[in-house]
């Protein structure tokens, strides 16, 4: 699943190509990716353009022309992929379309069998939403919608002033579950996911299993300053490729070669040369340093 880095670099490339393109038609090829009624869905994007192209968390957020106000939400979650595509360009942002995979799969041949939605603009551009598991989604909503979701289910995120180490050390203080799961609610903190979290653990030197209420101001401290310091490198160079990720100019990340436990499984901690450990936590591969990380 893309990170706040990865949503961040596909918001970002989007914005230079998608702002102010007058929405022609549309492709509804999966009603069940679309969180709307049909009849509203086009009602609100038919004839109008994105003014704007931001995030929270990783929830991509295209602002619409118009006097409604309206927003459409994208969110990518697992295997969603958006790919524009114009005479001249082709950019691709989530889930990768590498030539190993079937040539059905992820944007080789489009639309194709995981195609959802298709928007069409007036310089016949367009921009397609694929999605394998049918998990990611499009919904369209006005201001006060938005406020709400956004007020209800993200946390504020890292390297923005309302995350700060008091906020941490408030948010910490009595709660018995443990730091990673902390970590990756969206509710309390934005944007962080399995990779990162794993990566700011091991560069505070905290295990990802120790109950949140035990950490130490000084811990936090670090936490909070760890993870600030990987985001903001991690955006830098535009997030974090695996198999499944390249950013919306086709680009994979280039932060995989700054990371210090994820995926790293057996091989030697590169601070201490002890085993790399990967252990199932929250359903999710947790990569951490046994002698590093207390």
């Amino acid at each position: 699943m893309p990170e706040l880095p990865e949503v961040e670099t596909i918001a970002s490339d989007l914005s230079e190509r998608l702002r102010g393109l007058k929405i022609t038609s549309l492709d509804l090829l999966s009603s069940i990716s679309v969180k709307n009624t049909l009849v509203f869905f086009k009602k609100n994007l038919l004839g109008s353009s994105f003014k704007s192209i931001s995030r929270r968390g990783k929830l991509l957020i295209f602002e619409l022309s118009g006097k409604n106000n309206n927003y459409l939400l994208i969110h990518l979650k697992m295997t969603g992929q958006l790919i524009y595509i114009d005479k001249k360009v082709r950019l691709e942002g989530g889930h990768s379309s590498k030539r190993e995979e079937s040539i059905d799969a992820f944007g080789l041949k489009l639309p194709n069998s995981h195609t959802r939605v298709i928007i069409n603009f007036e310089n016949n551009s367009k921009l397609f939403f694929n999605d394998l598991r049918k998990f990611g989604y499009l919904k369209i909503v006005n201001a006060d919608e938005l406020k709400k979701i956004l007020e209800n289910n993200y946390g504020p995120e890292p390297l923005t002033k309302e995350f700060t180490t008091k906020y941490l050390e408030n948010l910490l203080a009595y709660r018995k579950t443990n730091i990673k799961a902390i970590l990756l609610n969206q509710k309390l903190i934005a944007g962080l996911g399995n990779i990162y979290v794993d990566e700011s653990l091991f560069a505070a030197n905290i295990l990802p299993t120790r109950a949140a209420s035990n950490l130490t101001k000084a811990e936090i401290k670090k936490m909070h300053s760890e993870i600030n310091i990987i985001i903001k490198k991690a955006i830098k160079y535009r997030g974090t490729t695996f198999s499944n990720y390249v950013d919306s100019k086709g680009h994979k990340g280039n932060f995989s070669k700054y990371l210090k436990v994820y995926g790293r499984k057996n091989e030697k901690c590169l601070v201490c040369g002890t085993p790399i450990l990967k252990i199932k936590m929250l359903g999710r591969g947790t990569h951490y340093c046994p002698y590093c990380q207390k």
